[in-house]
């Protein structure tokens, strides 16, 4: 994914040059101008995404609560807050991001284990991970490749992650993080683990029972994600994997989500039934992983899970 990344940097930097160069040299324009031209012009590409994102959320999306209504500079504001997101995620911390493990040897709380979403890495958890510095918490970032696999192919380098983690801090249990197609990854696991490792697990932003848009996601996992309409409209997967959770199961997890999440449509598939529901407003997908609320709510579970919160 990081190679794909740097691929799609070049390939921006490489359409920012043509156009700055033919407008200085046919059209005549300064240099550092036609410069700003070529950037204005990816960025306005890259907000066209973001923009078609919110309109397909929209479009399949929940309805939502008066209390997480947004006025228009409350919209504003979500829809900068996530592009600003996923252009440090994109162009700079996951382009740049290896995986990596962080042992504290004075730890006090369970060590984490951090899973990303489709189409990311490790470098999706450069906020959290700073937060997890601070707070001398071990933990360990996983890269699940490849990228369009089936979701049960990422388990084996999860459990070896997994292992490796707990072996290094000295624990014999551990907690999880996952966003968006993660937490999917983490709740595979956590089916065949039954808590025998994983002390909570906590999911940002998963697509639970599937999102209309992953129909655009290429591979076998993207197919996994993906939501119909009738009454079953889960993936054949989704509904397996819930039929394999019982009570136990999901009183482990936690789900964090948005009522504007901008990927994951109806954003009420992120309620997690028997599950512990945090709810959000104002917060987009990428968003999630650097908002200061979420990200404070992620470190309550961490340590209540640790058996050390306030």
């Amino acid at each position: 994914m990081r190679g794909l990344l740097w691929l799609l940097l070049a390939v921006q930097a490489g359409g920012v040059l043509v156009i700055a160069a033919a407008l200085h040299f046919w059209l005549g324009a300064g240099a550092l101008a036609a410069l700003m031209i070529g950037l204005a012009c990816a960025l306005l590409v890259r907000l066209a995404i973001s923009v078609n994102n919110f309109a397909m959320s929209a479009r399949h999306g929940s309805p939502t609560p008066a209390a997480f209504a947004l006025g228009p500079l409350g919209r504003l504001r979500l829809f900068w807050r996530e592009f600003a997101a996923s252009m440090m995620a994109a162009s700079w911390h996951m382009p740049r991001s290896r995986a990596a493990t962080r042992i504290y040897p004075d730890a006090q709380g369970l060590p984490v284990l951090l899973l990303h979403g489709y189409g990311a890495n490790s470098g999706f958890w450069a906020q959290l991970a700073a937060r997890l510095d601070a707070a001398r918490i071990s933990h360990a970032t996983l890269d699940l490749q490849p990228l369009g696999c089936g979701i049960d192919d990422y388990l084996p380098m999860v459990e070896e992650a997994a292992r490796a983690l707990c072996w290094a801090s000295g624990s014999h249990k551990l907690v999880v993080v996952g966003h968006s197609m993660g937490g999917l990854v983490a709740r595979a696991w956590l089916r065949r683990d039954r808590g025998a490792m994983i002390a909570r697990l906590i999911t940002l932003g998963t697509p639970h029972h599937g999102t209309r848009l992953a129909g655009l996601a290429l591979g076998a996992n993207g197919q996994q994600m993906r939501r119909g309409a009738g009454d079953r409209p889960e993936s054949a997967w989704l509904r397996e994997l819930a039929a394999g959770e019982d009570d136990a199961t999901r009183a482990l997890i936690t789900s964090i989500w948005s009522h504007h999440d901008n990927i994951v449509a109806p954003q009420t598939s992120s309620l997690l039934p028997g599950a512990r529901n945090i709810e959000f407003g104002g917060v987009g997908h990428v968003a999630l992983g650097s908002d200061p609320g979420v990200l404070a709510a992620v470190m309550h579970e961490i340590a209540e899970a640790s058996g050390w919160a306030a």
